[in-house]
């Protein structure tokens, strides 16, 4: 019988592999590891589960238990996706392509995400965009138009006055910085 477990703070590519080596030291089946997911083979036991929930707060990780948690995590997990893989076609709006993913409507997901973290889905995407952002802006391979239109922005102008309105400075100022400027993805 397959089941999933739910991890908070799974955010990048690094994340899964950090889970995976907890599964693979604990000796614990697993099929997959996802962004905020782990699909196993079949259900943990409670000794088992009670040794991987600690193991993962040892490395910054939460096991998730309850359902709105998990859909919590779901939501930043495919919002991250959305932004870093490209993973939906430009024409999808990201609020149709939460909905079709998660399989609820929309405004159940966003009335869910805002009560419980206080802010919206839309602003997250927001934070989330304005990290990677930052994170190309550091690597300097990309001009400023071309990251505008990485991000899907309609110009380097929406792009600059969005960033100067969560960081409080103009990617120019920013870049200056160089990497001291940025965030973790789990304290987005």
């Amino acid at each position: 019988m397959q089941s999933e477990l739910f991890i908070k703070n799974m955010v990048c590519d690094r994340c899964k592999r950090s889970v995976e080596h907890i599964f693979k030291k604990l000796n614990l089946p697993r099929n997959e590891v996802r962004l905020g997911e782990v699909s196993l083979p079949r259900e943990l036991t409670p000794q088992e589960t009670q040794s991987l929930a600690q193991a993962l707060i040892q490395e910054g990780f939460e096991l998730l238990e309850d359902r709105d948690s998990r859909l919590i995590s779901q939501i930043k997990a495919l919002v991250i996706n959305y932004i870093q893989q490209a993973d939906a076609p430009e024409s999808t709006s990201l609020s149709s392509w939460l909905s079709q993913n998660l399989n609820k409507e929309y405004s159940s997901l966003s009335k869910l995400f805002s009560q419980v973290e206080g802010r919206t889905i839309e602003n997250f995407h927001l934070e989330q965009r304005i990290e990677k952002a930052k994170e190309l802006l550091v690597y300097n391979e990309l001009t400023l138009s071309e990251i505008a239109f990485q991000l899907n922005y309609s110009s380097v102008a929406h792009l600059s006055s969005q960033f100067k309105k969560i960081t409080g400075l103009t990617p120019t100022g920013f870049k200056k910085l160089g990497s001291k400027g940025r965030k973790p993805l789990d304290k987005v």
